[in-house]
């Protein structure tokens, strides 16, 4: 028979295990990677590149840069905002789709509202849409995310 003392021991080491096991890793969502996407305009295109988004709190933040063909006096750069909160990427992990809201502000100073959905492909990666408001227009565009630790 076990002494009382070691079995209380090894009863308290398995329970802070199965503990530790049930916190979720947050860390490995605090970076997401967008490969450039495009999306078709009135006689034109839009192609938009943004950095790899930060996590700040319920929000990912970073850079973005629209270029604009034919008409690229129209082309912009700026930061762009989307807020997930931890229990969304939690859902998104359990493979549900989740929606997001966001918004950015380009090099001129003028407001672009955001909204969006991600759907889960595997563990660090998906599908996901977005669109910007810009003045009267609402630009989609259709891509892929990835979920990188090794940038943060």
């Amino acid at each position: 028979m076990m002494p009382r003392p070691l079995l209380c021991l090894l009863l308290l080491l398995g329970t802070v295990a199965l503990r530790a096991d049930a916190v979720p890793d947050h860390g490995k969502w605090d970076a997401v990677s967008v490969p450039p996407v495009k999306t078709s305009i009135y006689v034109g295109s839009v192609t938009l590149t943004t950095g790899i988004f930060q996590r700040d709190g319920d929000a990912f933040n970073t850079t973005y840069e629209a270029k604009v063909w034919p008409w690229f006096f129209w082309s912009e750069t700026g930061r762009i905002t989307i807020r997930l909160p931890y229990a969304d990427l939690e859902k998104l992990a359990r493979g549900e789709r989740v929606q997001f809201t966001g918004e950015a502000m380009n090099h001129k100073g003028k407001p672009r509202h955001v909204t969006g959905h991600a759907d889960r492909g595997d563990d660090a990666s998906g599908k996901i849409k977005v669109r910007i408001g810009v003045d009267d227009t609402e630009i989609i565009f259709n891509g892929t995310y990835r979920f990188d630790n090794a940038a943060r």
